[in-house]
Protein backbone atom coordinates (compact mmCIF):
# COMPACT_ATOMS: atom_id res chain seq x y z
CA UNK A 1 0.00 0.00 0.00
CA UNK A 2 1.26 3.48 -0.96
CA UNK A 3 0.21 6.15 1.00
CA UNK A 4 -0.07 9.85 -0.40
CA UNK A 5 -0.84 13.33 0.93
CA UNK A 6 -2.36 16.35 -1.17
CA UNK A 7 -2.85 19.69 -0.12
CA UNK A 8 -5.56 20.22 -2.15
CA UNK A 9 -7.60 17.98 -5.11
CA UNK A 10 -9.99 18.10 -7.12
CA UNK A 11 -12.29 15.14 -6.06
CA UNK A 12 -15.97 14.02 -7.89
CA UNK A 13 -17.39 15.88 -4.95
CA UNK A 14 -15.61 19.40 -5.62
CA UNK A 15 -12.52 20.58 -3.94
CA UNK A 16 -11.10 19.30 -0.96
CA UNK A 17 -7.82 20.37 1.30
CA UNK A 18 -5.78 17.60 2.85
CA UNK A 19 -6.70 14.60 0.88
CA UNK A 20 -4.95 11.30 2.05
CA UNK A 21 -4.97 8.69 -1.00
CA UNK A 22 -4.03 5.36 -0.15
CA UNK A 23 -3.15 3.14 -3.21
CA UNK A 24 -2.75 -0.57 -3.93
CA UNK A 25 -2.00 -2.51 -7.09
CA UNK A 26 -2.15 1.15 -9.12
CA UNK A 27 -5.71 1.72 -8.11
CA UNK A 28 -7.46 4.05 -5.56
CA UNK A 29 -8.36 2.30 -2.22
CA UNK A 30 -9.16 4.54 0.28
CA UNK A 31 -9.53 8.92 -0.28
CA UNK A 32 -9.78 10.39 3.19
CA UNK A 33 -9.74 14.59 2.39
CA UNK A 34 -9.47 16.63 5.53
CA UNK A 35 -6.67 13.83 7.03
CA UNK A 36 -3.68 13.63 9.07
CA UNK A 37 -0.46 13.47 7.23
CA UNK A 38 0.78 11.25 9.80
CA UNK A 39 2.79 8.61 7.77
CA UNK A 40 1.79 9.88 3.96
CA UNK A 41 4.41 11.05 1.55
CA UNK A 42 3.17 14.63 0.78
CA UNK A 43 2.81 15.56 -2.74
CA UNK A 44 2.96 19.59 -2.69
CA UNK A 45 0.41 21.35 -5.20
CA UNK A 46 -2.81 20.69 -6.30
CA UNK A 47 -3.90 17.35 -7.65
CA UNK A 48 -6.46 16.93 -10.56
CA UNK A 49 -7.81 13.66 -11.95
CA UNK A 50 -5.23 12.46 -14.77
CA UNK A 51 -6.81 13.35 -18.42
CA UNK A 52 -6.75 10.63 -21.09
CA UNK A 53 -5.43 11.41 -24.84
CA UNK A 54 -8.56 9.63 -26.63
CA UNK A 55 -6.74 9.77 -30.15
CA UNK A 56 -2.85 9.85 -30.94
CA UNK A 57 -1.16 8.17 -34.16
CA UNK A 58 1.55 8.46 -32.49
CA UNK A 59 4.30 8.19 -35.14
CA UNK A 60 3.38 11.45 -36.78
CA UNK A 61 4.97 13.00 -33.94
CA UNK A 62 8.07 13.20 -36.18
CA UNK A 63 6.97 13.97 -39.23
CA UNK A 64 5.48 17.67 -37.35
CA UNK A 65 6.54 21.05 -39.06
CA UNK A 66 6.99 18.95 -42.48
CA UNK A 67 4.19 20.07 -44.04
CA UNK A 68 4.38 23.25 -43.18
CA UNK A 69 5.12 24.77 -46.83
CA UNK A 70 2.34 26.14 -49.17
CA UNK A 71 1.37 23.36 -51.28
CA UNK A 72 -1.07 23.86 -54.01
CA UNK A 73 -3.85 26.83 -54.30
CA UNK A 74 -5.98 24.09 -52.20
CA UNK A 75 -3.97 23.01 -50.03
CA UNK A 76 -6.36 20.90 -47.39
CA UNK A 77 -5.74 17.73 -45.29
CA UNK A 78 -5.58 15.59 -48.61
CA UNK A 79 -2.35 17.78 -49.79
CA UNK A 80 -1.01 16.58 -46.24
CA UNK A 81 -1.60 13.31 -46.66
CA UNK A 82 0.53 13.18 -49.29
CA UNK A 83 3.12 14.25 -47.54
CA UNK A 84 2.48 11.91 -44.15
CA UNK A 85 2.55 9.11 -47.04
CA UNK A 86 6.16 9.85 -48.35
CA UNK A 87 7.10 9.89 -44.76
CA UNK A 88 6.09 7.09 -43.61
CA UNK A 89 7.84 5.02 -46.12
CA UNK A 90 11.23 5.44 -44.35
CA UNK A 91 10.05 4.44 -40.91
CA UNK A 92 11.58 0.78 -39.21
CA UNK A 93 9.87 -0.91 -36.44
CA UNK A 94 12.76 0.51 -34.17
CA UNK A 95 11.77 4.13 -35.44
CA UNK A 96 8.25 3.69 -34.65
CA UNK A 97 9.22 2.60 -31.44
CA UNK A 98 11.44 5.81 -30.31
CA UNK A 99 8.89 7.95 -31.69
CA UNK A 100 6.27 6.53 -29.70
CA UNK A 101 8.41 6.19 -26.94
CA UNK A 102 9.37 10.09 -27.18
CA UNK A 103 5.72 11.52 -27.85
CA UNK A 104 4.07 9.99 -24.89
CA UNK A 105 6.83 11.10 -22.75
CA UNK A 106 5.80 14.71 -24.10
CA UNK A 107 2.60 13.49 -23.56
CA UNK A 108 3.16 12.95 -19.40
CA UNK A 109 4.98 16.32 -19.29
CA UNK A 110 2.41 18.04 -20.61
CA UNK A 111 -0.32 16.79 -18.33
CA UNK A 112 -2.09 13.70 -20.03
CA UNK A 113 -1.66 10.11 -17.98
CA UNK A 114 -3.21 8.06 -20.79
CA UNK A 115 -3.41 7.50 -24.41
CA UNK A 116 -5.66 5.66 -26.83
CA UNK A 117 -3.47 4.85 -29.76
CA UNK A 118 -5.34 4.72 -32.89
CA UNK A 119 -2.89 2.58 -34.49
CA UNK A 120 -2.75 1.79 -38.59
CA UNK A 121 0.92 1.35 -39.61
CA UNK A 122 1.39 -2.39 -39.84
CA UNK A 123 3.65 -3.15 -42.36
CA UNK A 124 7.19 -2.95 -43.68
CA UNK A 125 7.93 -0.40 -46.22
CA UNK A 126 6.30 -2.70 -49.24
CA UNK A 127 3.21 -3.91 -47.66
CA UNK A 128 4.70 -7.02 -46.23
CA UNK A 129 3.75 -8.48 -42.66
CA UNK A 130 6.61 -8.26 -40.46
CA UNK A 131 6.97 -12.37 -39.39
CA UNK A 132 5.11 -11.32 -36.00
CA UNK A 133 1.97 -10.14 -37.30
CA UNK A 134 1.82 -7.85 -34.97
CA UNK A 135 5.34 -5.96 -34.70
CA UNK A 136 4.44 -2.66 -34.90
CA UNK A 137 1.97 -3.43 -32.17
CA UNK A 138 4.06 -4.54 -30.10
CA UNK A 139 6.19 -1.48 -30.50
CA UNK A 140 3.46 0.73 -28.85
CA UNK A 141 3.41 -1.09 -26.26
CA UNK A 142 6.67 -1.02 -25.79
CA UNK A 143 6.79 2.81 -26.03
CA UNK A 144 3.97 2.86 -23.29
CA UNK A 145 5.45 0.54 -20.97
CA UNK A 146 8.54 2.33 -21.17
CA UNK A 147 7.18 5.97 -20.73
CA UNK A 148 4.50 4.76 -18.03
CA UNK A 149 1.90 6.22 -19.59
CA UNK A 150 -1.53 4.51 -19.49
CA UNK A 151 -2.57 2.68 -22.63
CA UNK A 152 -5.62 1.68 -25.08
CA UNK A 153 -4.42 0.24 -28.09
CA UNK A 154 -6.73 0.34 -30.92
CA UNK A 155 -5.43 -1.35 -33.88
CA UNK A 156 -7.30 -0.03 -37.21
CA UNK A 157 -8.89 -1.57 -39.96
CA UNK A 158 -7.69 -0.55 -43.36
CA UNK A 159 -8.95 -2.22 -46.81
CA UNK A 160 -10.14 0.92 -49.20
CA UNK A 161 -9.08 3.76 -50.48
CA UNK A 162 -12.56 5.75 -50.54
CA UNK A 163 -16.01 4.69 -49.76
CA UNK A 164 -17.82 1.74 -51.85
CA UNK A 165 -14.88 -1.37 -51.60
CA UNK A 166 -12.15 0.79 -53.84
CA UNK A 167 -9.19 -0.72 -54.83
CA UNK A 168 -6.68 0.57 -51.85
CA UNK A 169 -4.11 2.79 -52.99
CA UNK A 170 0.19 1.95 -53.32
CA UNK A 171 0.79 4.25 -50.91
CA UNK A 172 -1.54 2.78 -48.12
CA UNK A 173 0.40 -0.28 -48.51
CA UNK A 174 1.83 -0.37 -44.90
CA UNK A 175 -2.03 0.08 -43.75
CA UNK A 176 -4.03 -2.67 -45.14
CA UNK A 177 -5.54 -5.90 -44.01
CA UNK A 178 -8.83 -8.24 -44.92
CA UNK A 179 -10.66 -10.03 -42.16
CA UNK A 180 -9.36 -12.36 -41.47
CA UNK A 181 -5.51 -11.12 -41.01
CA UNK A 182 -6.92 -8.04 -38.89
CA UNK A 183 -8.71 -10.48 -36.44
CA UNK A 184 -5.54 -12.72 -35.95
CA UNK A 185 -3.57 -9.22 -35.67
CA UNK A 186 -5.87 -8.08 -32.94
CA UNK A 187 -5.00 -11.54 -31.59
CA UNK A 188 -1.10 -10.16 -31.58
CA UNK A 189 -2.04 -6.72 -30.21
CA UNK A 190 -3.93 -8.64 -27.48
CA UNK A 191 -0.74 -10.25 -26.50
CA UNK A 192 1.57 -7.15 -26.82
CA UNK A 193 -0.23 -4.85 -24.43
CA UNK A 194 0.11 -7.68 -21.38
CA UNK A 195 3.19 -6.05 -20.72
CA UNK A 196 1.56 -3.11 -19.93
CA UNK A 197 0.11 -2.34 -16.63
CA UNK A 198 -4.20 -2.15 -16.30
CA UNK A 199 -3.67 -1.54 -20.68
CA UNK A 200 -7.43 -2.29 -22.72
CA UNK A 201 -7.31 -3.33 -26.04
CA UNK A 202 -10.16 -2.11 -28.92
CA UNK A 203 -10.35 -1.69 -32.41
CA UNK A 204 -10.34 0.96 -35.02
CA UNK A 205 -12.44 1.03 -38.31
CA UNK A 206 -10.47 3.29 -39.97
CA UNK A 207 -13.55 5.51 -41.49
CA UNK A 208 -15.91 4.45 -44.22
CA UNK A 209 -13.78 5.24 -46.49
CA UNK A 210 -11.60 2.51 -45.61
CA UNK A 211 -13.98 0.18 -44.78
CA UNK A 212 -16.79 -1.65 -46.31
CA UNK A 213 -20.27 -1.82 -44.35
CA UNK A 214 -20.11 -5.63 -44.37
CA UNK A 215 -16.34 -5.58 -43.39
CA UNK A 216 -17.05 -3.64 -40.50
CA UNK A 217 -19.97 -5.59 -39.51
CA UNK A 218 -18.07 -8.72 -39.50
CA UNK A 219 -14.99 -7.03 -37.38
CA UNK A 220 -16.92 -5.55 -35.19
CA UNK A 221 -19.17 -9.02 -34.08
CA UNK A 222 -16.04 -10.83 -34.02
CA UNK A 223 -13.28 -9.11 -32.27
CA UNK A 224 -12.78 -8.69 -28.28
CA UNK A 225 -15.68 -6.55 -26.56
CA UNK A 226 -13.99 -3.20 -26.13
CA UNK A 227 -13.99 0.37 -27.46
CA UNK A 228 -14.38 1.58 -31.20
CA UNK A 229 -12.84 4.07 -32.79
CA UNK A 230 -14.10 5.58 -36.08
CA UNK A 231 -12.78 8.84 -37.79
CA UNK A 232 -15.91 10.17 -39.50
CA UNK A 233 -17.06 13.71 -40.72
CA UNK A 234 -13.56 15.50 -40.54
CA UNK A 235 -13.25 17.06 -43.97
CA UNK A 236 -16.14 18.68 -46.01
CA UNK A 237 -14.74 16.27 -49.11
CA UNK A 238 -15.05 13.15 -47.31
CA UNK A 239 -18.95 14.56 -46.24
CA UNK A 240 -19.70 15.01 -49.89
CA UNK A 241 -18.24 11.40 -50.98
CA UNK A 242 -19.95 9.16 -48.61
CA UNK A 243 -23.26 11.25 -49.45
CA UNK A 244 -22.71 10.11 -53.34
CA UNK A 245 -22.08 6.50 -52.28
CA UNK A 246 -24.76 5.81 -49.78
CA UNK A 247 -27.03 9.06 -49.73
CA UNK A 248 -26.07 9.86 -46.37
CA UNK A 249 -23.53 11.88 -44.64
CA UNK A 250 -20.53 9.99 -42.52
CA UNK A 251 -22.37 10.24 -38.93
CA UNK A 252 -26.05 9.94 -40.31
CA UNK A 253 -25.21 6.53 -41.89
CA UNK A 254 -23.11 5.46 -38.67
CA UNK A 255 -26.05 6.37 -36.37
CA UNK A 256 -28.43 4.59 -39.07
CA UNK A 257 -26.58 1.72 -39.51
CA UNK A 258 -24.15 0.80 -36.44
CA UNK A 259 -26.72 1.35 -33.25
CA UNK A 260 -23.56 3.92 -31.88
CA UNK A 261 -23.64 3.07 -28.27
CA UNK A 262 -21.52 4.03 -25.49
CA UNK A 263 -18.54 1.74 -27.11
CA UNK A 264 -18.04 4.15 -29.56
CA UNK A 265 -15.93 6.78 -30.12
CA UNK A 266 -16.59 9.00 -33.27
CA UNK A 267 -13.51 10.88 -34.17
CA UNK A 268 -13.92 14.84 -35.18
CA UNK A 269 -17.37 14.91 -35.92
CA UNK A 270 -16.61 18.03 -37.58
CA UNK A 271 -19.28 18.45 -40.05
CA UNK A 272 -22.45 17.61 -38.76
CA UNK A 273 -26.17 18.72 -39.50
CA UNK A 274 -28.06 19.58 -36.13
CA UNK A 275 -29.81 16.16 -36.74
CA UNK A 276 -26.00 14.55 -36.88
CA UNK A 277 -25.48 16.85 -33.56
CA UNK A 278 -28.55 15.63 -31.78
CA UNK A 279 -28.67 11.86 -33.05
CA UNK A 280 -24.44 11.44 -31.70
CA UNK A 281 -25.15 13.40 -28.31
CA UNK A 282 -28.24 11.14 -27.86
CA UNK A 283 -26.33 7.98 -28.72
CA UNK A 284 -23.87 8.05 -25.89
CA UNK A 285 -21.12 7.68 -27.91
CA UNK A 286 -18.27 10.04 -27.57
CA UNK A 287 -16.43 12.94 -29.94
CA UNK A 288 -13.54 12.31 -29.87
CA UNK A 289 -12.03 16.02 -30.67
CA UNK A 290 -8.45 17.05 -32.00
CA UNK A 291 -8.98 20.82 -32.21
CA UNK A 292 -5.34 22.02 -32.41
CA UNK A 293 -4.76 18.77 -35.65
CA UNK A 294 -8.35 20.22 -36.96
CA UNK A 295 -7.14 23.30 -36.64
CA UNK A 296 -3.35 22.90 -38.08
CA UNK A 297 -5.35 21.10 -41.20
CA UNK A 298 -8.04 23.66 -41.69
CA UNK A 299 -10.64 21.03 -41.24
CA UNK A 300 -13.41 23.01 -39.10
CA UNK A 301 -14.77 23.60 -35.86
CA UNK A 302 -16.84 21.20 -34.39
CA UNK A 303 -20.99 22.64 -32.60
CA UNK A 304 -19.56 22.16 -29.15
CA UNK A 305 -21.97 24.76 -27.96
CA UNK A 306 -25.19 22.47 -29.84
CA UNK A 307 -22.91 18.82 -28.89
CA UNK A 308 -22.88 19.84 -24.94
CA UNK A 309 -26.29 21.24 -24.83
CA UNK A 310 -27.95 18.25 -26.19
CA UNK A 311 -25.84 16.31 -23.58
CA UNK A 312 -22.97 15.12 -25.47
CA UNK A 313 -19.79 13.78 -24.14
CA UNK A 314 -16.55 14.57 -25.63
CA UNK A 315 -12.77 13.15 -24.86
CA UNK A 316 -9.77 15.15 -26.64
CA UNK A 317 -6.69 13.79 -28.55
CA UNK A 318 -3.68 15.12 -29.91
CA UNK A 319 -3.84 13.57 -33.72
CA UNK A 320 -0.97 14.11 -35.08
CA UNK A 321 0.94 15.02 -32.16
CA UNK A 322 2.18 18.66 -33.79
CA UNK A 323 1.90 20.23 -30.33
CA UNK A 324 1.58 17.98 -27.58
CA UNK A 325 -0.63 19.70 -24.51
CA UNK A 326 -3.57 18.52 -22.60
CA UNK A 327 -4.50 21.78 -21.24
CA UNK A 328 -3.72 23.46 -25.14
CA UNK A 329 -6.28 21.21 -26.62
CA UNK A 330 -9.28 22.08 -23.71
CA UNK A 331 -8.09 26.03 -24.52
CA UNK A 332 -8.35 25.86 -28.43
CA UNK A 333 -12.04 23.95 -28.31
CA UNK A 334 -13.28 27.05 -26.16
CA UNK A 335 -11.39 29.50 -28.29
CA UNK A 336 -12.42 28.17 -31.57
CA UNK A 337 -16.32 28.38 -30.25
CA UNK A 338 -15.63 32.12 -29.13
CA UNK A 339 -14.04 32.21 -32.93
CA UNK A 340 -17.24 30.52 -33.85
CA UNK A 341 -19.99 32.69 -31.98
CA UNK A 342 -18.81 35.78 -31.52
CA UNK A 343 -18.45 35.70 -27.59
CA UNK A 344 -16.53 34.57 -24.33
CA UNK A 345 -16.39 31.67 -22.16
CA UNK A 346 -18.92 30.01 -24.40
CA UNK A 347 -18.69 26.26 -22.98
CA UNK A 348 -19.73 26.95 -19.65
CA UNK A 349 -23.24 27.76 -21.13
CA UNK A 350 -24.75 29.12 -18.12
CA UNK A 351 -23.44 32.15 -15.68
CA UNK A 352 -20.94 32.18 -13.30
CA UNK A 353 -19.71 29.04 -14.16
CA UNK A 354 -16.14 28.34 -15.11
CA UNK A 355 -15.21 27.99 -17.71
CA UNK A 356 -11.78 25.32 -16.77
CA UNK A 357 -13.50 23.08 -14.83
CA UNK A 358 -16.52 22.32 -17.32
CA UNK A 359 -14.28 21.72 -20.33
CA UNK A 360 -12.06 19.88 -17.59
CA UNK A 361 -14.51 17.65 -16.03
CA UNK A 362 -16.56 16.48 -19.29
CA UNK A 363 -13.08 15.84 -21.09
CA UNK A 364 -12.13 13.74 -18.24
CA UNK A 365 -15.89 11.64 -17.96
CA UNK A 366 -15.00 11.21 -22.17
CA UNK A 367 -11.71 10.10 -21.76
CA UNK A 368 -12.36 7.34 -19.68
CA UNK A 369 -15.38 5.76 -21.04
CA UNK A 370 -13.64 6.44 -25.11
CA UNK A 371 -10.30 4.28 -23.08
CA UNK A 372 -12.57 1.32 -21.98
CA UNK A 373 -10.55 1.79 -18.62
CA UNK A 374 -11.35 2.79 -14.88
CA UNK A 375 -9.60 6.19 -15.15
CA UNK A 376 -10.74 9.97 -14.83
CA UNK A 377 -11.48 10.78 -11.41
CA UNK A 378 -9.95 10.43 -8.11
CA UNK A 379 -12.30 8.13 -6.74
CA UNK A 380 -12.17 4.46 -5.14
CA UNK A 381 -11.92 1.58 -7.53
CA UNK A 382 -9.98 3.96 -9.82
CA UNK A 383 -6.65 3.66 -11.18
CA UNK A 384 -4.14 6.18 -8.95
CA UNK A 385 -3.69 8.72 -12.56
CA UNK A 386 -2.87 12.39 -10.72
CA UNK A 387 -1.73 15.62 -11.91
CA UNK A 388 -0.28 17.78 -9.68
CA UNK A 389 -0.32 21.17 -10.22
CA UNK A 390 2.70 23.31 -8.72
CA UNK A 391 0.72 25.20 -6.23
CA UNK A 392 3.36 27.61 -6.07
CA UNK A 393 3.65 28.82 -9.61
CA UNK A 394 3.00 32.63 -10.59
CA UNK A 395 -0.17 32.53 -12.03
CA UNK A 396 -1.95 30.01 -9.71
CA UNK A 397 -0.35 31.19 -6.45
CA UNK A 398 -2.61 33.66 -5.36
CA UNK A 399 -6.23 32.40 -6.06
CA UNK A 400 -7.98 29.15 -5.53
CA UNK A 401 -10.67 26.21 -6.51
CA UNK A 402 -11.90 26.48 -10.10
CA UNK A 403 -10.20 29.49 -10.88
CA UNK A 404 -6.97 27.20 -10.71
CA UNK A 405 -8.22 25.08 -13.40
CA UNK A 406 -9.07 28.36 -15.47
CA UNK A 407 -5.08 29.74 -14.57
CA UNK A 408 -3.79 26.45 -15.89
CA UNK A 409 -5.75 26.23 -19.47
CA UNK A 410 -6.25 29.70 -20.10
CA UNK A 411 -2.78 31.14 -18.86
CA UNK A 412 -0.11 28.81 -17.57
CA UNK A 413 -0.52 25.47 -19.64
CA UNK A 414 2.44 22.98 -18.86
CA UNK A 415 4.30 24.66 -17.11
CA UNK A 416 2.28 24.57 -14.55
CA UNK A 417 3.03 20.70 -14.49
CA UNK A 418 4.67 19.67 -11.85
CA UNK A 419 4.35 15.84 -11.02
CA UNK A 420 2.74 13.15 -12.76
CA UNK A 421 1.31 10.06 -10.97
CA UNK A 422 0.33 6.68 -13.13
CA UNK A 423 -0.59 3.82 -10.99
CA UNK A 424 0.46 5.38 -8.38
CA UNK A 425 3.83 6.01 -9.31
CA UNK A 426 5.43 9.39 -10.17
CA UNK A 427 6.52 9.51 -13.73
CA UNK A 428 7.46 12.70 -13.96
CA UNK A 429 8.67 15.27 -11.24
CA UNK A 430 9.57 18.87 -11.46
CA UNK A 431 7.89 19.00 -14.71
CA UNK A 432 10.78 16.49 -16.18
CA UNK A 433 10.11 13.03 -17.34
CA UNK A 434 12.40 10.16 -15.42
CA UNK A 435 13.78 9.07 -18.61
CA UNK A 436 13.71 12.20 -20.62
CA UNK A 437 17.09 12.24 -21.39
CA UNK A 438 17.29 8.51 -22.64
CA UNK A 439 14.37 8.71 -24.52
CA UNK A 440 15.04 12.47 -26.27
CA UNK A 441 18.36 10.71 -27.16
CA UNK A 442 16.71 7.70 -29.01
CA UNK A 443 13.99 10.07 -30.85
CA UNK A 444 16.75 12.25 -32.19
CA UNK A 445 18.67 9.68 -33.31
CA UNK A 446 15.85 7.95 -34.87
CA UNK A 447 15.24 11.29 -36.62
CA UNK A 448 18.18 11.37 -38.05
CA UNK A 449 18.66 8.29 -39.58
CA UNK A 450 14.97 8.75 -41.26
CA UNK A 451 16.36 12.29 -42.34
CA UNK A 452 19.62 10.52 -44.32
CA UNK A 453 17.43 7.56 -46.01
Amino acid sequence: MTSLFFDHALLPQGWASDVAVDIADGFIRNIAPGAARTRRERIAGIALPGLANIHSHAFQRAMAGLAEMRGPANDSFWTWRQVMYRFLERLTPEDVEAIAAFAYMQMLEAGFTAVAEFHYLHHDPVGRPYADLAEMSGRIASAAAESGIGLTLLPSLYAHSTFGGAPPLPEQRRFLNDRERFLRLVEGAEKAVAMVPDAALGIAPHSLRAVTPDLLREVIAAAPPGPIHIHAAEQLKEVEDCVAWSGRRPVEWLLDEMSLDRRWCVVHATHMTEAETRGLAASGAVAGLCPLTEANLGDGIFDAVRFLTAGGAFGIGTDSNIEITASGELKQLEYAQRLKWRARNVLALKEGASTGRRLYEIALRGGSQASGRRIGGLSVGNRADIVVLEGTHPDLASIGGDRWLDAYLFVAGRSAVKTIIVGGRAVVEQGRHRARDRITARYAAALTRIAEA
